[in-house]
């Protein structure tokens, strides 16, 4: 509807909007997808060993039973007299190119396409974008890749599932070109901690007149023992004193999988909940598109982006006597911009009713807001000081910070008190020590500690693992689109589908693999767990 507003098009009709020369019409999801096996045979309708492998030559595509009317309702649009072309508004990316072209190629439309390219429902953008229309043709390569992966996901879907859950004569075995690998993340995790056998260690830990600093690890508690008897009461000496004037730079602006990740840290939000309080602002013109994998802005965002930071930071109430630096080359660089720039807030925001907003829409809102404030912000300054203590006839270390600049993390400060969590609270500051200072009196305390396994997966980590899947294998291939499994787009719903198929599940934050989901892992081959 925020296309037909803009365009004056306001005559409703059924299944479409029109008016001031224009019409506008709207897929439903996918109205059109790749037909299942039994439509190239009936056959296929059951499951035989021997009928596998099913390669469809040439594919075919079907129109869904509870979204025909409105593929026939555009059908008709399209073949009407008065259209001489038609304008792909879609969600502009890989699926959204995909959704659109099995439309018009089933309605055997030839007309003339023109494409709108935007990344904000902002009036404004929307605007831009009909000003600037592209050939349809340009994307051609898009909706290729598209339909690739569409195809690859039927191959891999229909003839693994069919072939293992036929060798196996159980219940269905779902296999997927990016569920099994991830299946088989979590597979692996789960027996790395069960094959993990904890040691224990021991360290002695040192106060001289205040200052805490801590020994080696010891595998003897003995010869931990020996060393707290040898320190007790005794004088630490001041072997060395470094200091280091350190930076920690503004972090960047988030890409969707990013944000998943950090939402699920703050808020336990699940992937897809993350993805579906972000669509929604979208929607209200409160963000833009969601489903990007860039952390940056192009440069022509980049005279705007002073207003922009100033509206945003008026919109926030912990914002008030904040400093606003706006340093836009920190977030501009239009060669890390694929389909879509990072995901920010729009001007939008000013007029909105934040309060309003469902409690999840709201949180990612101020998430975006926050980190487009912290990464055109100044640095993070601070020294840190590492010092060395003897004693004992052993090295002791500590090492403490003086924040310097308090920069971004000032402002990702107050964003987190709002949430009642405290920031990551870094060393203490250590008094002013000299080489060759003597600590009289040191008491010392013997610590026991276990070797931890391997931490469950929780959405943050997975969707992390997923990311950087086989990077290594990625790095030595040249002009690579991306690495890892899946798409920001697709991470989400893989995680949905695995513990839909009760081949994960939830436990609190963590994802565990289910009986079922680990037999699954152990049957497949390494091609398709790979």
């Amino acid at each position: 509807m925020s296309l037909s507003k803009v365009l004056g098009a306001r005559s409703r009709k059924d299944g479409y909007v029109e008016g001031n020369g224009w019409l506008v019409s709207w897929c439903v999801g996918h109205l059109v997808e790749l037909a299942p096996a039994d439509a190239y045979d009936p056959r296929y309708s059951k499951w035989a060993y021997d009928d596998l492998p099913i390669i469809p030559q040439p594919w075919q595509f079907q129109v869904l039973p509870d979204t025909r009317k409105q593929f026939n309702i555009l059908r008709q649009l399209m073949s009407r007299d008065d259209v001489d072309t038609v304008i792909c508004a879609t969600d502009a990316g890989r699926e959204g190119e995909l959704i659109f072209r099995l439309t018009y190629d089933l309605c055997q439309c030839t007309k003339p396409v023109k494409r709108l390219w935007i990344s904000s429902m902002e009036e404004s953008a929307i605007r831009k974008g009909f000003d600037n229309l592209v050939d349809g043709q340009k994307y051609n390569n898009l909706y290729a890749a598209a339909l690739c992966r569409a195809k690859a996901d039927w191959l891999i879907g229909i003839n693994g599932t069919r072939l293992f859950t036929t060798l196996y004569k159980g219940k269905t075995l779902n296999v997927g070109r990016v569920l099994t690998p991830t299946l088989t993340l979590l597979a692996e995790r789960e027996a790395a901690i069960e094959h993990f056998k904890k040691e224990k260690f021991y360290t002695v830990e040192l106060d001289a007149q205040g200052i805490r600093a801590s020994s080696g690890k010891f595998n003897s508690k003995t010869d931990a023992e020996k060393l707290r008897s040898a320190c007790l009461g005794k004088t630490a000496v001041v072997q060395s004193v470094t200091r280091k004037d350190k930076t920690e730079r503004p972090p960047k602006l988030y890409d969707l999988t990013t944000l998943q990740r950090e939402a699920n840290r703050l808020f336990d939000y699940t992937a897809q909940q993350t993805l579906d309080y972000l669509q929604s602002l979208y929607e209200k013109r409160l963000a833009t598109y969601p489903r990007t994998d860039s952390r940056y802005l192009t440069e022509d965002m980049a005279e705007g982006l002073p207003a922009l930071c100033s509206t945003v930071a008026g919109a926030l109430s912990f914002m008030a006597g904040q400093p606003l630096p706006v340093h836009a080359a920190q977030v501009v660089d239009s060669s890390k911009v694929t389909d879509h720039h990072a995901v920010i807030p729009t001007a939008e925001i000013a007029g909105a009713d934040l309060a309003a907003l469902p409690t999840g829409e709201r949180n990612i809102l101020y998430m975006i807001a926050v980190r487009l404030l912290c990464a055109v912000g100044e640095p993070h300054t601070y020294a840190e000081t590492a010092v060395t203590l003897d004693c004992g006839g052993a090295s002791f270390m500590t090492k403490g910070r003086t924040v310097a600049a308090a920069g971004w993390k000032g402002t990702e400060k107050a964003f987190l008190s709002t949430l009642k969590k405290k920031a990551e609270e870094p060393a203490p500051a250590l008094p002013e020590l000299a080489e060759g200072q003597r600590l009289e009196g040191a008491d010392a305390l013997l610590k026991q500690g276990t070797t931890s396994p391997p931490a469950r997966f929780t959405e943050d980590t997975l969707l992390s693992a997923m990311e950087h899947a086989s990077a290594e294998d990625f790095a030595a291939l040249e002009s690579v689109e991306r690495t890892g499994l899946g798409t920001p787009a697709t991470r989400a719903a893989t995680i949905e589908k695995l513990v839909k198929s009760g081949f994960v599940e939830r436990k609190k934050k963590q994802l565990l693999p289910t009986e079922k989901g680990l037999a699954l892992s152990w049957a497949m081959p390494d091609q398709l767990k790979s």
